[in-house]
């Protein structure tokens, strides 16, 4: 009787196990990293704020990003803080194979700044016997190469709470599907451009509603104002090279792993046009059945005079 050889069953090595997510937050006092610590912590992170930088080793030995991911905030309050330090720790943390470590820098315009510690009546960590402007200048010195070396810097000078929240669960948000999201804001040129924004589309050159004044009380999101715009006879060509321009470029950027862009579109005032224009390019991206926010920034506060 003829023996049969046993079958060997292939030996299948183990899947690689994910990187432990560690975001590192820090930046300008009153930049907002309260707020940002609280959304991490929303999204799922395991929040710490103030932490000394010695202390991180010891708190990586009892927490496992692995398992829930970390989110930090360092900044001028800790003890034995300073940005050569800092850096010297995320070198040494992004050596680890096994953690993902991320290092995010909110920034803010200095006339904001002073205002909101003005406004709260806080003081600024670094102005204690001199104005908050030179307590600023002096933090803005301090941090200026953690700026240069972060991997994400985020402007909050015209973000609201909501926004700065948004943009933060579109970048680490967890167990996030690879798929883009994409957000769509309209603004005034006359504020300033969207700092988050990744690309932006200037449409002052179509009708401006404005000079009617039947439709100047009205905005974008009116009917009879769409209508104007619409009826620009330029308006068609150039919607249809704006989507021609965002066809290819969109699954580019998601293959490159970014997994979430800003696209602004402005005109004078940030009330007529580019809210339309807005609206419209939001639904034609949701078409193409990506996962799209829209907001319109003048909308939301008080309208400046133009369309």
């Amino acid at each position: 009787m003829t023996e049969t050889p046993a079958t060997e069953t292939p030996v299948q090595s183990p899947s690689p196990a994910r990187p432990g997510r560690l975001v590192l937050v820090t930046g300008l006092s009153g930049a907002g990293m309260s707020v940002a610590l609280k959304a991490l912590e929303d999204l799922g992170y395991e929040a710490v704020d103030n932490l000394r930088l010695s202390l991180v080793p010891a708190l990586l030995e009892q927490a496992d990003p692995r398992k829930r991911p970390l989110a930090l905030v360092i900044d001028s309050r800790t003890r034995d803080f300073s940005a050569h330090a800092v850096l010297e720790q995320v070198e040494s943390l992004k050596a680890h194979e096994d953690l993902d470590v991320r290092l995010v820098f909110l920034d803010c315009g200095d006339e904001v700044l002073q205002r909101r510690f003005t406004e709260t009546r806080r003081r600024h960590p670094l102005a204690d016997d001199r104005p908050v402007p030179d307590g600023i200048q002096r933090e803005r010195a301090m941090l200026f190469p953690l700026k240069q070396q972060a991997d994400e810097t985020i402007d909050t000078t015209q973000l609201s709470i909501h926004d700065l929240r948004r943009i933060l669960a579109g970048k680490f948000q967890i167990g996030a599907q690879a798929a883009l999201q994409v957000f769509v804001t309209s603004f005034s040129f006359r504020l300033g451009l969207p700092r988050e924004a990744d690309l932006v589309f200037d449409v002052r050159f179509l009708t401006n509603p404005h000079y009617d004044p039947d439709l100047r009380p009205l905005t974008g999101l009116d009917p009879a104002v769409a209508a104007r715009v619409e009826g620009d006879p330029d308006f068609p060509d150039f919607f249809r090279h704006l989507t021609d321009l965002l066809r290819p470029l969109l699954p580019r950027y998601n293959q490159e792993g970014k997994s979430y862009l800003t696209i602004a579109v402005g005109c004078t005032g940030g009330k007529h046009r580019s809210v339309f224009v807005a609206e419209r390019l939001a639904a034609w991206l949701g078409d193409l059945g990506l996962k799209v926010g829209l907001s319109h920034r003048e909308l939301q506060r008080q309208s400046p005079r133009g369309g």
